[in-house]
């Protein structure tokens, strides 16, 4: 039988009551697809500060190391925002994280499920048309990270600097996980540029058009950023992957999201060469209602499907778990962040087990067709 290892990290706020419900849709996809895996809990984030001094203890990256991915909850809250920035959970906790493992293909979804959308701020029409799409946002290079960088001068002559630094390898190895997601969904990809104005925009484009090539079954198209900024709000059932440079793809993907209409339900992935991931869903810790059992749970079961399909390599297991949230959310179950005014709401946990229900009670072809 097929066993995995993946570590959890659930962290801070409401990230434990999600996490439960995540690992309710693990156990009930592994039990129908046949295989085992143990899952590793430690400490991390303002949790781990508390109990030891510091966002990332050493035998939590022992934990990592031995594991084939990380499931991760969400970290960070108003307790310790008097840490310096360097010491607060999410720049002492996921940075150092990333870094390690080299992360740098960041993969952010976004649909409308069925039932759901009027959440969506588009016009009725518009999202009648439907969404779909992943963000393939470059994680590790780019302005973020490119120096020079900094301020020099004083008064009037006071000047900032930032620089944006690709080299063509980095393009070229998000542009081949782009197209290799492209594969596994509709085959196209949007490249988003401002080649028009950068030179590191001419290059990206360059390069995307050479690996392009490599990939004939997969079409290709550009947008420079301003354009696919109101594209994305237009009409966005006309993309399927939309491959971005690390500053582009922090905003294409938060707008994506608020075309969604919750950030409760958005999961993100990023993924090393090797294959090995860290998993967590697109929104906060949300603090305020932490222990209220009222959290979404749904981005963090999406994305333990992520790790699934994309580290564990066991995509039978993730579609389940894909299939049951189309499911639940069809037959009107709702969190109260994703319920019409006077719709009945669940708790977090009511979710995720109408979610490992359903998972449970899906019927296989065999099944259904009566064959043996």
């Amino acid at each position: 039988m097929r066993h995995h290892t993946f570590t959890v990290l659930a962290g801070d706020g409401i990230g434990p009551e999600i996490m439960r419900e995540a690992l309710k849709a693990v156990e009930a996809a592994a039990q129908r697809e046949h295989f085992t895996y143990t899952a590793t809990e430690a400490l991390v984030g303002g949790a781990a500060i508390d109990a030891v001094g510091t966002p990332l203890p050493e035998a939590t990256l022992e934990a990592c190391d031995r594991a084939e991915a990380i499931l991760f909850g969400s970290v960070g809250g108003p307790k310790w925002d008097h840490l310096p920035h360097k010491d607060r959970p999410e720049a002492g906790a996921l940075l150092p994280l990333r870094k390690r493992y080299g992360l740098f293909c960041n993969l952010r979804p976004a649909r409308f499920f069925p039932g759901l959308e009027g959440l969506s701020p588009l016009r009725a029409d518009i999202s009648a048309a439907g969404c779909d799409l992943v963000v393939v946002r470059e994680l590790t290079g780019g302005i973020y990270f490119g120096t020079p960088k900094g301020r020099e001068g004083a008064g009037a002559n006071e000047k900032a600097f930032d620089t944006e630094v690709y080299s063509r390898r980095e393009i070229e190895r998000i542009a081949r996980a782009a197209f290799e997601t492209a594969r596994l969904r509709r085959r196209a990809v949007t490249s988003i540029d401002k080649a028009n104005v950068l030179a590191s925009s001419v290059l990206w484009r360059e390069t995307v058009e050479r690996v392009a090539a490599d990939y004939p079954d997969v079409a290709l198209s550009h947008l420079y950023i301003d354009n696919a900024t109101m594209q994305l709000i237009k009409a966005p059932s006309q993309f399927d992957v939309v491959l971005c440079s690390n500053m582009f793809g922090d905003i294409l993907s938060d707008e994506c999201a608020m075309i969604t209409g919750s950030m409760g339900m958005l999961p993100s992935a990023s993924i090393g060469e090797s294959g090995f991931g860290l998993y967590e869903p697109a929104g906060g810790s949300a603090p305020d209602i932490a222990g209220r059992n009222i959290a979404n749970p749904i981005a963090q079961i999406l994305s333990a499907a992520l790790m699934l399909r994309y580290s564990l390599g066991e995509t039978g297991a993730a579609d389940r778990i894909e299939r049951a949230v189309s499911r639940v959310l069809a037959s009107g179950v709702r969190t109260g962040d994703i319920a019409r005014a006077g719709e009945a709401t669940v708790s977090c946990s009511a979710m995720g087990d109408a979610i490992a229900a359903a998972i449970q009670e899906e019927r296989d072809e065999s099944e259904t067709t009566g064959e043996a």
